[in-house]
């Protein structure tokens, strides 16, 4: 039994007892059931307020899932590799880099062509940025890395 079940079972008990609403107490009954009939009403139509938004929030996570699907498309067949050797599709060359400035903590944001530069200038407090590589790239591929190959 719902909340807007019982108070109807209760208004009918009300009535059928047959509550005198000329005496004071069955005065306070009466208006303590009318009452509880107008909170269940504003109860209900909440309750079914909220079961339609949830139908409309289930309808467009449906379809945000499907733009998802087509803006990023299948995750399965991403490269998981260097692609030193490898013959993907990839973009690697799009990889975005993120340092710091020393003098505002701000996080910048750069792409391999803005690393290959000797320096940038700070764009949020305009601080001269230098890159500085030591060592040389131990795997062919450009990136100033300091690791050693095996030999």
């Amino acid at each position: 039994m719902d909340i807007c079940e019982k108070i109807a079972y209760i208004k009918g008990l009300a009535e059928g007892l047959g509550l005198d609403e000329a005496t004071k107490e069955g005065k306070i009954l009466a208006a303590i059931i009318d009452l509880l009939g107008d909170i269940t009403e504003e109860i209900c139509d909440i309750e079914d307020g909220c079961d339609e938004l949830m139908e409309q929030i289930d309808a467009v996570d449906e379809d945000l899932s499907y733009v998802e699907e087509v803006i990023y498309g299948d995750d399965d067949d991403d490269c998981d590799c260097d692609c030193d050797d490898c013959d993907c599709d990839c973009d690697c060359d799009d990889e975005v880099y993120e340092i710091e400035c020393p003098a505002c903590n701000d996080v910048i944001y750069l792409d391999a062509d803005m690393l290959e530069e000797d320096g940038m200038t700070c764009p949020n407090c305009g601080t001269e940025l230098e890159f500085d590589f030591d060592g040389d790239c131990c795997c062919d591929c450009g990136c100033d890395c300091e690791e050693e190959t095996e030999e």
